[in-house]
Order: structure tokens, then C-alpha cells, then sequence
């Protein structure tokens, strides 16, 4: 096979597929809610109910807001499971879903974000859903069209913002499951010594 027999829609969306369901899906299971806001160092940025942030700039539309700062501070704060999920869903998925598939408009001032780690995994894989059915439906010609004036180098061709979108994914997600791991092994009663 060479490379113009190559299903390139289908191995970039394999990357990302092959991931979620092989290593990451399971390591979210369970998840609860006190991993979902635990915070391992003082002052770390999460999502919290409105009012209750000391972080610079708090973003949000419901009843919970995400810690942020303009411009972002040096060195970068340090963020909970719940931040870093609240990114993952809608700056790194929705807002992409938006621009480029024709879901609902989303940014991190409108977002409604997640009161528990059970709603932010919900929401996580409906964004995942339109992501990866956006990505099909944009077969092989889709991929080499140009992003336009929705992202910030518009002459790159779709293919690299998928790349770049699984890349976030598989990145951010990983610093997830490190943090369930650094917390089953600090918080007193969760780990399997303590049993």
C-alpha cells in the first residue's frame, strides 16, 4: 500500500480512538468528586462555584466558574482535575466543535461548567462525539482544505488542526490520569495499602 491508497481520515481519527478506548477510557472510570477538585498544592486554578475563586479572572456562565488570569501567569499555576478537564472540553473540543462542525457556540465565558466529575465526563464525551464525527465527515478531501480565519495559522490545512486537537487530548488527559495517580497514593484511605 502506498501512501495515496492510505485512509488518511480514518488512521488520524485511529489515532485518536485507539487512545481513548485502549488506555485512557478506563482510567477515568470512577472518578469522583473529591479527585475531580482535589487540589495537591496550595492555590491551585480549578472550577468553582461563582464567587468563591481568589484567581484574577473567574469564566463561566452557571453556577461554577474556571480559575484564569490575563495574561497567564509565569510560571504556569498549577491545575486541578477539574481545570484541566473544563479545558479539555471546551477550549481544546467545543469551541473547536463550533468553528468547524457546527455545534453550538462555546468559549470559556459562556461555558457551563461542570459541578461534578460524573457531568464533566458526560460532558467530555459528547464533545468527543461531534469531534470524531466532524473529523469522519470530513472524508479525505476535507482534511487538506485550509482552516481559515477560525484559527490562528489559516493557511494550515484541517489535517494539522486534528493532529493538533489529538495531541491537546492525549496530553492533557494523561496529566488527569497522573493526578488520579498522585492522589491515590497521598490521600489518606484511597490507596490499595490502606485497605
Amino acid at each position: 500500500m502506498d501512501a495515496d491508497e492510505l485512509d488518511w481520515n480514518r488512521t488520524l481519527r485511529e489515532q485518536w480512538e485507539f487512545h481513548w478506548n485502549h488506555q485512557l477510557r478506563a482510567r477515568l472510570d470512577g472518578l469522583t468528586d473529591d479527585e475531580y477538585f482535589w487540589s495537591p498544592v496550595p492555590d491551585a486554578w480549578s472550577v468553582r462555584l461563582r464567587g468563591s475563586s481568589t484567581a484574577p479572572v473567574q469564566l463561566g456562565a452557571g453556577d461554577f466558574t474556571m480559575d484564569y488570569a490575563f495574561p497567564a501567569p509565569v510560571p504556569a499555576a498549577f491545575t486541578t482535575i477539574a481545570w484541566r478537564l473544563g479545558h479539555v472540553i471546551v477550549g481544546v473540543l467545543a469551541a473547536r466543535n463550533a468553528a468547524h462542525f457546527g455545534a453550538p457556540a462555546a468559549s470559556y465565558e459562556t461555558w457551563e461548567y461542570a459541578d461534578s466529575a460524573a457531568t464533566a465526563l458526560d460532558q467530555l464525551e459528547a464533545q468527543l462525539d461531534v469531534w470524531l464525527a466532524g473529523v469522519r465527515g470530513l472524508g479525505e478531501a476535507g482534511l487538506r482544505v485550509p482552516l481559515g480565519a477560525k484559527e490562528p495559522f489559516p493557511e494550515s490545512p484541517m489535517a494539522d488542526l486534528v493532529l493538533h486537537i489529538h495531541r491537546e487530548l492525549i496530553h492533557h488527559l494523561s496529566e488527569v490520569c497522573l493526578l488520579r495517580d498522585l492522589y491515590l497514593h497521598t490521600k489518606p484511605g484511597t490507596s490499595k495499602e490502606d485497605s
